[in-house]
């Protein structure tokens, strides 16, 4: 396994995304078809593994026992200096923490959904050189929430935004709230999610959002490997008219733009 550089990231800002599917080498395939990644083991186990694009680290996919069968959902982690602090702030704001903290390789990590049932995790410890919006980090991340304004509040108690000088600030716009480091949007939070809505992609959730060549070309690539593909809503998650959602074999959503 290549030795990939580890940072510590700054406390309360997304340091990595993951998924975590029920047949590792059948995810490795579909997205190595669709999103041209190769992959490389982690640091994490043999059932993890981290996807690499021109080099450098994307994303991570493991697998979990087919008796678990947890949702397929591409989820968001956020860095923390004390996880065992942030599960206290997640439950003491009526959110659940699904997993752990646990130990993993050589940090802790834990998995929650927040009050609308978005998912999201948290890290303690180093993580991989990677930061949303450049190089092969995904594009965005995107929130889809019922309000953006009480979302933004929930997250920056939980995570310290706002709180800490070069840590995450929050700027409130119309309809939508943009987390910013260092004067870069690391995430933005929208409102208009419906909690029951038939269609998963506009329930309240996390969207992880990738850059490719031609969004046309990899959604029809995702439909012959066996996933889905319809065009982006009409929102600020579409960074462009060239914007597709994907939905991969085991029903994990995510969204593709070109570059």
């Amino acid at each position: 396994m290549p030795a990939l550089e580890r940072i510590r990231p700054v406390s309360g800002a997304p340091c990595w995304v993951s998924l975590i599917v029920h047949d590792l080498r059948a995810a490795q395939g579909f997205y190595g078809d669709v999103m041209g990644w190769e992959f490389v083991g982690s640091v994490l186990g043999d059932n993890f593994s981290v996807a690499m694009a021109h080099g450098r680290p994307v994303a991570g996919l493991g697998s979990c026992s087919r008796s678990a069968r947890p949702p397929a959902v591409w989820t968001p982690y956020f860095a923390v200096d004390d996880a065992d602090e942030t599960a206290d702030r997640v439950r003491e704001r009526g959110a659940t923490l699904a997993v752990g903290p646990v130990k993993l390789g050589e940090g802790r990590a834990a998995i929650a959904a927040d009050r609308d049932g978005a998912v999201f995790g948290f890290w303690e410890g180093t993580a991989l050189t990677w930061a949303v919006g450049r190089g092969s980090a995904p594009a965005r991340l995107d929130l889809r929430t019922r309000h953006a304004f009480e979302a933004a509040i929930f997250y920056a108690e939980v995570f310290g935004w706002a709180e800490h000088p070069g840590g995450c600030t929050v700027d409130y716009a119309e309809g939508h709230v943009h987390i910013r480091l260092d004067g870069h949007t690391v995430a933005t939070l929208h409102g208009g999610g419906v909690e029951s809505a038939a269609d998963p992609a506009i329930r309240p959730r996390w969207v992880v959002g990738f850059r490719v060549a031609d969004g046309a070309r990899t959604a029809a690539a995702a439909v012959d490997a066996g996933g889905a593909s319809a065009d982006a809503p009409e929102s600020e998650e579409a960074s462009s008219r060239d914007a597709y959602v994907i939905r991969d074999p085991d029903g994990a959503l995510f969204t593709v733009s070109a570059a």
